[in-house]
């Protein structure tokens, strides 16, 4: 019985994506709740695992669009054996394994779309007649690589796009530089290409927007302070070994300002609020966003009831979120309803910068890295660990006094960490 492999739904707002890579290939045996291909869309990115044990035939070529509900593969249950050990479903016979040297010709299989016309690259007068899927068919059209004579690597023998892609790379290097022609000849050119184009996935195309949105829709505005770290990397490295023994985490910055950010927010409710049409909405509870960079862009999972959690839920969370966005992993539950963003660019390096809010949340806090700088204290002038933080915010909601105001009752919080004992 053949399972089909559907791509699953992943929220009302989302009907579309992109199957960014296949984890496994056309024929491979897979094994019940292994990942078998990577979803991107302009939300997130995820994994899909096989619903089923069997060998899986894939429908849809990576790169390719698809559309939720849309089926991608099918799994045929109870075919215990592994791609390299065909079958003869005619017959009900075993064969023997097909050998690269001479496969046989057979049938594509019955989920493979087969063209209703076969152009000039799907048969060749004195090779193999080869029925091929559209993304193969597409790739032969491209290269201008004659299929007759191609040995297939799918399914019985069948010619992948990768088969295709493979053989225009071997004979391009077999051509010598000499036998171009002159005129088509190209001026000498040493090292890579100087260029690359590449489509923009639906992530980064959705945060383009919402960031041109912002932007185009916000009053943006930014205030900077400093902040001296001293209290904070003291209060770390006295209690950092007791914390890593009871919690199993380590004690990180990021809680510190989350903490002192929702306390922030408790005394400035104004910096607590967005804006819906003609109306001021005003938030009582305290989602902050927490922004993590991964390889496919940047996401803000969202810390809930920050007002509510010690410093080791808040590290567990932040840990638990990261690892998660980065593997591909975080649901659409965990990146919705913040009322507030943090954005650290001191771990890549960064020394000042003015964020973007994540519309339609009012305000983002920028953190930066930490420097030692000259500073002066009670007239003398010292040596302190300093970090810039930069607030922007919609000017339409909030005034600058209150979002000096904000700054400076973070400051405060991280310059005296006992404030956030007491509330104060």
């Amino acid at each position: 019985m053949a399972t089909e492999v559907k791509i699953p739904s992943m929220g009302e707002s989302i009907s579309s994506g992109i199957l960014a890579a296949w984890h496994v290939k056309d024929g491979d045996y897979v094994e019940k709740d292994q990942a078998i291909y990577e979803l991107e869309t302009d939300k997130i990115t995820s994994e899909a695992n096989a619903e089923v044990s069997g060998v899986i035939s894939i429908l849809v070529q990576a790169d390719e669009e698809v559309e939720i509900g849309q089926v991608v593969a099918t799994i045929q249950e109870g075919a215990a054996a592994p791609a390299s050990v065909e079958k003869s479903e005619t017959k009900g016979e075993p064969t023997e394994p097909t050998t690269p040297a001479a496969p046989a010709p057979t049938p594509a299989p019955a989920q493979t779309e087969i063209s209703k016309e076969p152009t000039a690259s799907d048969t060749q007068p004195s090779g193999t007649q080869h029925t091929l899927s559209p993304a193969a068919r597409k790739a032969a059209a491209e290269t201008g690589i004659p299929t007759g004579a191609l040995l297939g690597s799918g399914k019985d023998g069948r010619l992948t796009k990768s088969d295709i892609l493979e053989a225009a790379k071997a004979s391009a290097a077999s051509i010598p530089t000499t036998a171009l022609p002159a005129k088509a000849a190209p001026a000498p050119v040493t090292g890579e290409s100087r260029e690359t184009r590449k489509k923009m996935s639906p992530l980064r195309r959705k945060i383009a927007e919402r960031l041109v949105a912002a932007t185009q829709e916000a009053a943006l505005l930014t205030t900077f302070n400093e902040v001296d770290m001293s209290a904070v990397m003291k209060l770390r490295k006295q209690h950092q070994e007791k914390f890593v023994e009871k919690h199993g985490i380590k004690l990180g910055f990021m809680s510190f300002f989350s903490k002192a950010v929702t306390q922030a927010l408790q005394s400035v409710p104004a910096v607590n609020a967005r804006i819906e049409g003609n109306e001021i909405i005003t938030q009582h509870y305290y989602d902050i966003g927490v922004a993590v960079g991964t390889d496919k862009g940047l996401m803000v999972p969202v810390l809930r009831d920050c007002d509510k959690k010690g410093f080791a839920e808040i590290e567990g969370d932040i840990l638990d979120y990261a690892k998660a966005a980065r593997d591909g992993k975080i649901q659409m539950s965990d990146l919705e309803g913040g009322v507030f963003t943090i954005s650290n660019g001191g771990i890549y390096g960064s020394m000042l910068s003015t964020p973007i809010i994540n519309y339609p949340q009012p305000a983002i806090l920028g953190l930066h890295n930490i420097t030692d700088r000259a500073v002066v204290v009670n007239g003398e002038i010292v040596i302190r660990p300093m970090m810039y933080l930069a607030l922007s915010y919609d000017h339409r909601l909030i005034d600058g006094k209150e979002a000096v105001t904000f700054l400076v009752k973070v400051k405060e919080a991280i310059e005296d960490p006992s404030r956030l004992l007491f509330g104060i």
